[in-house]
């Protein structure tokens, strides 16, 4: 049984970098609200970039998607996968190097994949009364 191949991860860092900015750039040129890019190289293989927005509406969550993949492809000549466009509550848009999270805000504070990927980076909760006496 024959399977598509995917398209391998470029090794080029000036590539990835490059994706990464126009990735940023079109989010913000359109309007997404707290935008966060986490870095993953060396800390996933999954992606070297984890880019983390917001947008007011489903209608513009799903606008910024279809946008980011056209970008994409007449820019590098690939191809995105894109998941969760239909109900556009959170967006999925897999660009190899680079995986962009793209959700409403209510979905986006109920999943918060920010902490999620912090990778200790994010503050440790203080301890409760409780915790300290063991």
């Amino acid at each position: 049984m024959a399977t598509s191949p995917q398209s391998p991860r470029p090794s080029d860092p000036e590539e990835v970098e490059a994706l990464h900015r126009l990735i940023l750039a079109s989010l913000d040129d359109d309007q997404a609200v707290e935008t966060i890019s986490i870095p993953l190289a060396g800390k996933s293989s999954i992606a070297d970039y984890m880019v983390i927005s917001s947008g007011r509406s489903t209608r513009q969550v799903a606008s910024m998607a279809m946008k980011l993949a056209e970008k994409i492809k007449a820019e590098f000549g690939r191809s995105v996968r894109i998941e969760g466009l239909p109900t556009a509550d959170w967006v999925l848009i897999d660009a190899n190097d680079v995986i962009v999270h793209l959700f409403r805000p209510e979905v986006r504070t109920f999943y918060n994949l920010e902490r999620m990927w912090a990778f200790g980076d994010a503050p440790t909760p203080p301890a409760s009364p409780a915790d300290r006496q063991l």
